[in-house]
């Protein structure tokens, strides 16, 4: 919208001057605001979407504990049983059956497969109740730790979490002269990362609680003295 300025002549009156000046202090907020409406904003946010990755299904392994229901067979559901050292379970109906290896959902459809022979549409669903999970899943700690162990990795677990579930150091550790030995994969060396555990368990040095990855193994030396 152009605006055209009317300029008083030489020999206006003095009030029509007040008027001018009164009409030219209320239009200018309005017009200025409208040339800010119009204006860009150099300081407008973009909405950025968050992709979050699907979680991993957790795949069973030797030494798990599973609860395996069959719906409306309680006689063929078994409340507690560990997935033998070879990998398999054997259940009413279904010896000798792999699980390791397998997901949860995976067996149970496997279960109903073998149990059509028997059962009308069965239903099974296996529910994990104590974990260990595969080998390369697992996070080792050996040596001079409270309660050497294999643990099954879980998502974001760090050095003081996997010391903390081994009841942290013995008297003879060497603590900051531990190491995590990383394997290489797809034909990569193992990369090997020192932890100073003393640091970190007894003055609270946060920077060495190191983020831990599926397969780690963390050594602990014993002390030379």
């Amino acid at each position: 919208m152009a605006w055209q300025i009317f300029v008083p002549r030489a020999g206006a009156t003095k009030k029509v001057r007040w008027n001018l000046l009164a009409a030219a202090c209320l239009l200018a907020p309005w017009v200025t605001g409208c040339n800010s409406r119009a204006a860009p904003s150099e300081t407008a946010v973009v909405s950025q979407t968050r992709v979050t990755e699907p979680a991993t299904e957790y795949v069973i392994g030797p030494g798990d504990g599973l609860n395996i229901f069959v719906y409306r067979a309680p006689e063929l559901s078994v409340p507690e049983l560990a997935v033998r050292p070879d990998g398999r379970i054997s259940i009413p109906l279904v010896p000798d059956l792999q699980a390791a290896g397998k997901t949860p959902s995976a067996l149970a459809r496997e279960i109903e497969e073998r149990l059509k022979r028997y059962v009308i549409e069965p239903t099974v669903t296996v529910m994990v109740r104590s974990f260990i999970g595969q080998p390369n899943q697992q996070v080792r700690i050996i040596g001079e730790a409270a309660q050497p162990m294999s643990l099954p990795y879980r998502d974001g677990m760090t050095v003081l979490d996997a010391m903390i579930v081994a009841k942290g150091l013995t008297r003879y550790a060497a603590g900051n002269r531990a190491e995590i030995i990383r394997r290489g994969t797809n034909g990569r060396r193992d990369e090997i990362i020192r932890v100073r555990l003393t640091d970190l368990l007894r003055d609270g040095d946060i920077s060495q609680d190191v983020p831990l990855m599926p397969g780690d193994t963390l050594v602990v030396p014993s002390s030379w003295f």
